[in-house]
């Protein structure tokens, strides 16, 4: 799936309004300390809708490649819905299971998910599993502290 094929999924004909987005130093320790999740560049791809609602590129490393895969929060900060865009590793590509993702639809930013606990694992995909589900804890707290504010 393709970023614009994945706007058009969770958004329909919403307009997007790219976000010029370069977090500070600052704002990245911050999240890291909210999430326990680094954030490894300060630039990030990210639109809002006129309603308030959000869409945002991201990637995370699965056991050796990277995973990227695109989220819409809503105007709250909540999870609406996530697509895996590119998965590149040979095995453990069941985290592109519809089922599997729906665990985090309606996750907001106040609740830190735990891998193994809320989010279900999946034998043999451990890794993508906990690094997606930091993802999504990162870019909630992420809408937290400073998307919510733009």
């Amino acid at each position: 799936m393709t970023p614009g094929e994945a706007a058009k999924l969770f958004w329909g004909n919403k307009k997007l309004i790219p976000i010029s987005l370069r977090l500070s130093r600052q704002q990245r320790n911050d999240i890291k300390e909210a999430s326990g999740v680094a954030v490894r560049a300060s630039k990030m791809a990210v639109w809002k809708t006129e309603s308030g609602g959000w869409f945002v590129l991201d990637s995370v490393i699965g056991k050796h490649e990277y995973i990227d895969y695109a989220v819409a929060l809503s105007d709250k900060g909540s999870v609406k819905a996530i697509e895996i865009l590119v998965y590149r590793e040979g095995y453990g590509d069941a985290v592109v299971n519809p089922r599997w993702r729906a665990q985090f639809y309606g996750k907001d930013p106040s609740r830190q998910l735990t891998h193994g606990k809320e989010i279900m694992n999946i034998s043999g995909a451990t890794l993508s599993c906990r690094h997606i589900t930091d993802g999504i804890n990162r870019l909630t707290k992420m809408w937290e502290l400073v998307f919510s504010k733009v």
